[in-house]
């Protein structure tokens, strides 16, 4: 009779550990890696909504026609500009509103919890929130107005093409500053105050510490947020539906993800929707790796 196995304690706790995580993996593996197998293999087909015959087998065709498409080049034009235009300033005022907040005694709470707030909001609100404020009788044609002296003015701000791109980057922008300023906050938080003490005695100026201690201690948190950000500019959706539900042009906001759900919901080609999604998620697994492969390494030593 074979003897009882006697398992250690790194074999027990790594078993504990399969069983607390199995849940988790099986949720992502339903919910986030099926539909990315499904998405490749219907790409492959000529699958449409609505119909009832059984897709056929295309191989890369629905490739060669969305690629050779002057629609979805646009669409990538549409997302490059508003990616652009939405990251750079999430990141860097992200960082400089953060410093700002960390370093004050006072408030500090009340500041976070304001700024947080609108991350609270869903896309769809947000959007119907600005909405109301972008329309020609709304808050932002009376505020600029009023700073400019021009009353009476509409600034077009749905119906100019350059406008209604610079009113999704507000919009988004207004959204995801507070939850972006909060995560520099507490990576500047695990920034040991001795460490700047240390330079301050050494007579470093604001200048030099921030140069030399504060920016390269919050690399990790720097990669994250860089992520995390243009993750969040590439998967824009809602504003620009909605802009485009109440007469905003289509042309300059029609993004990546406006264009896979028009070409689905409106097109009824899935297979051609597919596409895009694929390359969609191939463009945001590249540059997150190139993102990753310039930072060379999060570990941080102080």
């Amino acid at each position: 009779m074979a003897a009882p196995t006697n398992f250690s304690y790194e074999q027990k706790k790594a078993r504990w550990g399969w069983i607390f995580t199995a849940p988790g993996l099986l949720f992502f593996s339903v919910f986030s890696f099926f539909p990315i197998l499904n998405a490749f293999w219907t790409s492959l087909l000529n699958r449409k909504l609505v119909s009832l015959k059984k897709p056929e087998f295309v191989g890369l065709a629905n490739y060669a026609k969305i690629l050779g498409n002057l629609d979805f080049w646009n669409s990538v034009a549409a997302t490059a500009i508003f990616t652009v235009g939405c990251f750079l300033p999430i990141v860097v005022v992200g960082l400089l509103l953060g410093m700002a907040i960390h370093s004050r005694r006072r408030l500090n709470r009340a500041l976070q919890l304001v700024y947080y707030s609108p991350a609270v909001l869903s896309s769809a609100v947000a959007a119907l929130i600005w909405l109301l404020m972008l329309d020609p009788r709304g808050l932002m044609n009376q505020a600029v107005n009023a700073m400019l002296g021009t009353p009476g003015i509409d600034r077009k701000w749905l119906a100019d093409a350059a406008m209604v791109r610079a009113s999704t980057v507000l919009v988004y922008f207004w959204k995801y500053i507070g939850y972006f300023t909060i995560l520099y906050i507490t990576g500047l938080g695990k920034i040991p105050a001795s460490i700047r003490e240390a330079a301050t005695i050494d007579g470093a100026g604001g200048w030099a510490r921030f140069r030399l201690i504060t920016l390269p201690l919050l690399k990790p948190t720097t990669v994250m947020v860089s992520i995390m950000a243009m993750i969040q500019c590439l998967k824009t959706f809602s504003t620009q539906y909605l802009f485009t539900q109440r007469g905003a042009p289509q042309g300059p906001i029609n993004v990546i993800t406006l264009n896979i759900y028009n070409t689905a919901m409106r097109d009824n080609n899935l297979s051609r929707a597919s596409v895009m999604s694929v390359l969609l998620f191939l463009l945001m697994l590249t540059l997150t790796l190139v993102q990753l492969k310039a930072s060379k390494s999060d570990d941080v030593t102080y």
